[in-house]
């Protein structure tokens, strides 16, 4: 890098200038008798592009910020983001070399020395300046932009060098499989929020890096590695397999959803979302799950021996509670004749409504915490909806009766009441071991008793093999059972397809937005899930 005159104008700015930007532009020209302090109309000529770049690069690499600032048109940004660029970036020492003027643009490549700690890196890139003549002062002068400092900056951003947020963790699958994001492409979110919040726990350290500061202070492009980080080690209880399956099955619909889990043990096999994005619909949706929570409807009744399987309960093509709001029928259920468990096995939403004042205002919300676990504080591992059902009388009562109204839940907690129904006993649904970050699972009250299991589990069933569920669940064997739903939601021409099933140690659910009935859109996902092994 050229320097001319560097060591006696350095000298003069500290001794005689202080904080006067303009002095020391005036001294500079002075000692050095540069021509910018010339001033002319029209464009700026070869020789003024070459001596205003010279002169701002020379002062820029002598670590007079405030010099260089007066050499452009913008010496206040100017001055702010060369200090920035020493302190936040903290860059020691830099090197400019200037290249060939192109008309009024100079190229120049920059070698900046990163000291980070004890770490040193040299960090080398290039960038570009332009040329102007100044309005008020007529001198050439850099035209300002915070690209000067480097090419990837926009208006307001700056520089930062430090530790990177998130340690590097190699995430696996229940078996050792590596997790990669590119294979699994709807696990993005799920994986970067295992990266923040445990890479600390399980051996990672986070690489140093010179990053861009957006305007907002959120984190921008990385520019540049100082130092590398090492790579923890995460174990998930997530499958690969059942994984790749259920990113398959979402992939054929748009607004689709899919949880598996082990209801032995609450281990969550799988996750997938059609939508791609930051938000998690399938662990942190809220929204009615329409006829799939008569799972927690029916074993509140069975329980308080306000009904059992076999009693006749009729399905009418409406019913109202109390002189309410008037309930019908998604499906075409209407059956005179029905047992409560056909009712159950044909979703029919009017029998429920009619049962809806043999128990308390309060009694299914009771029970969808105190057995199936829903509302309480679920430490899964990531970020989670955990389910609200709450207490209601009225036209209220009756809507929760069949998951509309107020009830709110998505695929995670459903797939997880369809697995308490399988058991009998909730188990909090987990991501990584309870152990990862010191985390006290939830637990419910009681479990079910096992006449009502036994009793659920036989309505279920009935539903997979004879009812809403058949043609989904139709040739799969072992221990199943499954519950369809299609919630009404306003504004919406077309309501939302719900399914969720159990078969042997595996249970699903899965939404379709605007999918019609369970059925047909949620069912086949919740299928080819369950047949993943």
């Amino acid at each position: 890098m050229r320097a001319v005159g560097k060591a006696v104008v350095g000298a003069a700015v500290v001794a005689l200038v202080g904080g006067a930007g303009f002095g020391a532009y005036n001294l500079y020209n002075g000692v050095t008798g540069g021509n910018t302090a010339t001033t002319h109309d029209g464009p700026v000529t070869a020789s003024e592009v070459r001596d205003t770049a010279d002169h701002f690069l020379d002062a820029w690499a002598d670590g007079n910020d405030m010099l260089a600032s007066d050499f452009t048109n913008d010496a206040e940004s100017a001055l702010g983001a060369l200090g920035g660029f020493r302190d936040d970036a903290r860059v020691k020492r830099v090197t400019l070399t200037p290249g060939e003027a192109t008309g009024t643009t100079v190229p120049f490549r920059v070698k900046a020395e990163i000291h980070y700690g004890k770490t040193r890196s040299t960090w080398s890139y290039d960038s570009r300046l332009t040329v102007v003549r100044g309005r008020t002062t007529n001198k050439p002068l850099v035209d300002w932009a915070p690209s000067v400092i480097h090419p990837k900056l926009a208006e307001g951003q700056t520089i930062r060098t430090d530790l990177a947020e998130n340690p590097p963790i190699r995430l696996l699958d229940r078996q050792g499989k590596e997790l990669r994001q590119k294979r699994y492409p709807s696990l993005d979110p799920l994986l970067t929020s295992l990266r923040a919040r445990y890479g600390d726990d399980v051996g990672g350290t986070a690489q140093a890096e010179v990053w861009v500061v957006r305007s907002d202070g959120t984190a921008g492009d990385t520019l540049h590695v100082v130092t590398e980080g090492k790579r923890g080690t995460l174990r998930t209880t997530l499958d690969a397999t059942v994984q790749k399956r259920a990113e398959q099955a979402v992939a054929k619909r748009s607004g689709a959803s899919v949880v598996a889990l082990q209801p032995s043990t609450g281990e969550i096999l799988a996750v997938a979302n059609s939508d791609r994005g930051e938000f998690n619909a399938a662990l942190q949706g809220q929204t009615a799950p329409g006829s799939t929570f008569k799972i927690i409807s029916a074993a509140t009744l069975l329980e308080t021996g306000a009904v059992t399987p076999g009693r006749r309960v009729p399905c009418p093509k409406t019913a109202a509670y109390q002189q309410g709001m008037t309930f019908h029928n998604v499906e075409h259920s209407e059956n005179p004749s029905a047992t409560f468990a056909q009712d159950f096995a044909a979703s029919c939403n009017t029998a429920f409504i009619s049962l809806a004042g043999m128990i308390p205002d309060d009694a299914v919300a009771r029970e969808a915490q105190s057995v199936f676990g829903i509302g309480l504080d679920w430490q899964v591992g990531v970020p989670t909806f955990d389910g609200s059902v709450p207490d209601g009388s009225g036209d209220d009562k009756a809507a929760a009766l069949i998951g509309q109204g107020t009830v709110q839940m998505n695929p995670l907690t459903m797939a997880s009441v369809a697995a308490t129904a399988r058991t009998g006993a909730f188990q909090q649904p987990v991501l990584v071991s309870r152990s990862v970050g010191h985390r006290q699972l939830a637990t419910s009250d009681r479990a079910l008793s096992p006449a009502v299991v036994q009793q659920l589990k036989g309505m279920m069933r009935l539903t997979a093999t004879s009812g809403t569920a058949a043609r989904a669940m139709s040739g799969l064997t072992g221990d199943i059972g499954a519950k369809t739903g299609s919630a009404e939601v306003d504004g919406q021409p077309k309501t939302n397809a719900w399914f969720t099933a159990y078969r042997d140690d595996m249970a699903a659910a899965a939404v379709v937005t605007q999918g019609g009935h369970g059925g047909d859109a949620a069912g086949s996902v919740v299928r080819e899930v369950l047949t993943a092994h």
